[in-house]
């Protein structure tokens, strides 16, 4: 039962070789490059969110900041198209994977972290010591705040990881009680079945709330070092 279950976080192979890499570039084809003068209405649709999030995000950053803009777009169109295709059947979501989203928090992170240390040098270094601290407690609230700090990394990696995979897993329960109630009790199978719609439904929400979550976290940590 518990090889069934967790199956579909098995990463998936082609002659003994991972294809991973190929999923993970996949959702690049979605959003393709405009080479007519006037585009339709896909594209268009895609401007004109993509546009309105930057628009939001780089609302609070300052000129340094903004050169991220690239970066978080980027980030967040592929977060969001990653989970939502890990919704179909029979498919593979590599963000249910830690490795992979503590490849993507890490860098991000230290990239932040590394842009405050080098512009806001002082600012930075105030952060481990808040103004006003008792001369006794300097040695424990500094080691508290750099605790915090290298934890962020990790939060935004697990905060991702277990809200996708809890989706999944309980859909896949949901699933295959319908499938089972149906010989037994065909109304209760009738109501699993819905249940598990309006789940799916939701898990559609989650997964473009995470990715919002996922780059807005990062946004935050770049706004406080920039």
């Amino acid at each position: 039962m518990n090889e069934i279950l967790f199956s579909s976080f098995i990463t998936p192979t082609m002659m003994g070789l991972p294809i991973v890499i190929l999923i993970i570039m996949f959702p690049t084809l979605l959003f393709p490059i405009p080479t007519r003068l006037i585009n339709n209405r896909l594209v268009s649709a895609q401007q004109w969110l993509a546009q309105l999030i930057l628009k939001q995000m780089m609302m609070m950053h300052s000129p340094k900041g903004r050169t991220w803009a690239l970066m978080l777009i980027s980030l967040i169109m592929f977060i969001g198209s990653t989970n939502l295709l890990g919704l179909l059947p029979h498919s593979f979501t590599p963000t249910t994977q830690l490795s992979m989203n503590l490849g993507m928090a890490i860098p991000l992170w230290a990239g932040a972290v590394i842009t405050g240390f080098r512009y806001k040098t002082k600012a930075s270094l105030a952060h481990f010591l808040p103004q006003g601290t008792p001369v006794p407690l300097i040695p424990m609230l500094v080691i508290i705040e750099t605790i915090s700090l290298f934890i962020q990394p990790m939060a935004l990696a697990v905060r991702l990881t277990a809200n996708i995979t809890a989706g999944h897993l309980l859909m896949h329960l949901i699933g295959g009680a319908a499938l089972a109630l149906i010989s037994i009790s065909p109304t209760t199978a009738l109501i699993t079945f819905i249940i598990l719609i309006l789940l799916t439904i939701l898990e559609f929400a989650v997964a473009l709330i995470q990715a919002y979550v996922f780059t807005l976290l990062v946004s935050l940590y770049l706004h406080d070092n920039t």
